[in-house]
Parts: C-alpha cells; structure tokens; sequence
C-alpha cells in the first residue's frame, strides 16, 4: 500500500497578518507557498529597494541585513508554520525567540532578490519547536541557520 502525496497549501498576506502580530516594516514574509502543517513550508521575501532598511544598509550598495533575513526565517517558521497548524482557540498570543545556532551567510541579498525560506521542523517539545532554515535566491543557498521558538500567553 502507497501513501498519497500531501496536499500543501499556502497562505497569502491577508491570512499571515491574520497569523502574525508583525507590521510594516518588520513583517518579513510576502507569502507562503508550500505548508504541510508544522513540518516544513517555504516563505517568500520580495526585497524591494524602498524598505526603511537601505537608507542605512549601504546607501551606495544597498544589501539586506542578515539578521533580517534570521528574524524572516523566524516569522516564516515559527509563527507561521506553527501558527496556521493550531485553531483559533490554541493559538498563543505570542512566539519567543529562543536560539540561533549555526548560522552562515555565504552571498549578500541586493534589492528585486526573491528570498525563499525553506524552513523544516529539526523537534518539537510541549510549547517549543527547533527549526532549520535555509535562504535561497534563485535556487541558491544565501543563507542558512538552525531556530528554536517557544510559544506562549
């Protein structure tokens, strides 16, 4: 007897502001395209060169902030993923950042990049989930790093 394929969904902004507390201009997920549940889904980041973050972050040569794309990962994977697995009545009011562990930029991020977050669940324990994520830009690894988050009231 086979398995059937599962069905992965995805979510668009209306339903990740829906999920997430995050605004303009720290809300760092465009998009999910892929979801299965809290084991894996992949985000997507549209970098435009009008985010408040390059005024700073080179004015001459503009790159996006690593830590931003670890906090995309972060919203990608455990608000989102764990989020949209849990019913309105179950869901916390808030995730906490818990660990980042190894972490490796290997290529910068520029204005018009789109970012994939490809985010697989590592465990889960009582209110905590790990992740490991890995950021992609036209199919390559930009990016990667391994999460831990806790929910709660």
């Amino acid at each position: 007897m086979t398995d059937s394929p599962k069905k992965l969904e995805s979510i668009d902004i209306v339903k990740i502001l829906d999920l997430l507390p995050h605004r303009y201009p720290f809300l760092l997920v465009d998009k999910i395209i892929d979801i299965d549940g809290d084991e894996s889904c992949i985000g997507i980041k549209n970098v435009t060169y009008n985010e408040p973050q390059f005024t700073g972050h080179f004015p001459a040569t503009p790159i996006f902030p690593g830590v931003l794309l670890i906090e995309a990962m972060a919203q990608t994977a455990g608000a989102i993923c764990v989020f949209s697995k849990l019913s309105d009545a179950e869901r916390p009011k808030h995730v906490y950042f818990m660990t980042i562990d190894k972490v490796k930029f290997r290529k910068p991020v520029v204005p018009g990049d789109v970012v994939e977050f490809h985010m697989t669940k590592i465990n889960h324990r009582r209110n905590m989930w790990w992740y490991r994520g890995e950021a992609k830009v036209n199919g390559v690894l930009v990016c990667e790093a391994e999460l831990s988050a806790m929910v709660g009231n």
